[in-house]
């Protein structure tokens, strides 16, 4: 679909890490990172850092190709075939990126986000604590200054990466009287990988494995204070800007696990007999494919659009939306793809002799990461509003179409 709306140059792009995720990643990486043998796949990130197929939307001078986020979105597709561990490793990259890139300073961008381009320093976002979730602003880490640091007290967990990332960028509270806004109490840190920087557990999880992912703890950490991105209070800037590639990574990779599963299925389709007949020829089979079809280019085309609508500069509050309904409707309908293709598959599907099952664990979380589906649309719904009941209705009163519009006074309200 999208072969006719892209350019010549995100064609090949597109082939390029078609390419890469073909033949530069082992079926036995993703095997052992399912069965918990492998906790931190560095091999993985420095050969793309070698093949220049991350941060792609980063400027050239620190390593990145200076593309924009509907080239981003078309890779991340091909990257999201391997599952959801590998996609959000890869991730990682744009999401920590971003805060670099846009809020740091030059100094920061040669210590921390050129080698990360190169692949030689590994990163994670600590975002999550143990009595937060999706409560961000209640955050009970500290970081108190003291001459030129800043000692770091707190927990995050949930932090995929915490195995084996060389750099955190940890929110932290800086201003800890009880009667501040929380959203101008937070800011954000680079913090090193140090004596005082503990993973204290790693969870075992049910799908999107491999990745590292555990529970941070920070005993009495000394930060440099040039480690701060921006500056004090600046945290919740930074936060609503890092949730446009936190949400907009998780919609675009998704649907390469969604459309490998539909594949399979169709594939499978086209050969399982029953009843004297390959089971495409039933309508129950085929229609299912035909609603997964739909479903998939429907989140593709979402997805799509709202990566040009960022690339071509809407409003913050546009972006908030768009990212929203992306985050949301792609993962809903792409597990709902992944779903109807085990369906399709029946017993052997649901058998780790495909890889459906290991992408249907995988799915699950991708509704939950990087904000609830809920909380995508308390989002949605509050950007609606507001950008309704504040713009001037440009459109037809519709409301004049009624027969008896004019008998307002049947209209009551309180």
């Amino acid at each position: 679909m999208l072969d006719y709306l892209i350019s010549e140059e995100n064609r090949k792009l597109r082939e390029e890490v078609r390419t890469f995720v073909r033949d530069e990643v082992p079926p036995s990486l993703l095997r052992k990172m399912d069965k918990d043998e492998v906790w931190y796949p560095t091999d993985f990130v420095k050969n793309l850092a070698k093949h220049n197929l991350i941060g792609l939307r980063f400027p050239k001078k620190h390593g990145g190709r200076g593309l924009n986020w509907e080239s981003e979105v078309l890779a991340l597709e091909e990257i999201g075939v391997l599952g959801m561990s590998l996609g959000c490793l890869y991730s990682l990259v744009s999401i920590c990126g971003e805060a670099l890139t846009k809020f740091g300073n030059e100094e920061q961008k040669q210590k921390y986000l050129v080698p990360m381009l190169k692949g030689e320093k590994f990163t994670a976002e600590a975002l999550t604590e143990p009595r937060g979730g999706s409560d961000f602003f209640g955050a009970t880490t500290t970081a108190v200054k003291e001459n030129d640091y800043y000692i770091l007290n707190g927990e995050k967990r949930f932090v995929v990466g915490a195995e084996g990332a060389d750099f955190f960028l940890v929110y932290a509270k800086t201003n800890l009287d009880p009667n501040v806004d929380p959203h101008e109490a937070l800011s954000l840190f680079i913090v090193d990988r140090s004596e005082g920087v503990r993973t204290e557990y790693l969870y075992g999880l049910m799908g999107t494995r491999g990745g590292g992912a555990g529970r941070l703890k920070f005993k009495d950490v000394k930060v440099p204070a040039e480690n701060i991105i921006g500056r004090e209070g600046d945290g919740s800037k930074i936060f609503y800007q890092m949730m446009i590639p936190e949400r907009l990574t998780t919609a675009a990779g998704i649907l390469g696990a969604a459309r490998a599963c539909l594949r399979i299925a169709t594939k499978y389709s086209s050969k399982r007999k029953a009843f004297g007949q390959v089971i495409r020829r039933f309508e129950a089979v085929s229609f299912n494919i035909a609603e997964s079809i739909t479903l998939l280019d429907a989140a593709r085309s979402i997805v799509f659009n709202t990566a040009r609508i960022i690339d071509n500069g809407a409003p913050p509050a546009l972006q908030r939306r768009m990212v929203s309904e992306s985050k949301k409707f792609s993962t809903e309908a792409c597990w709902k793809v992944i779903n109807n293709a085990m369906q399709v598959m029946g017993g052997i599907g649901y058998t780790t002799v495909y890889p459906i099952e290991r992408l249907l664990r995988d799915a699950r979380l991708a509704s939950i990461w990087t904000g609830t589906n809920e909380i995508m649309s308390l989002i949605i719904q509050h950007e609606w509003y507001k950008e309704i009941l504040t713009e001037k209705w440009l459109g037809r009163d519709v409301e004049q179409d009624a027969i008896d519009a004019e008998h307002e006074d049947e209209k009551h309200y309180g």
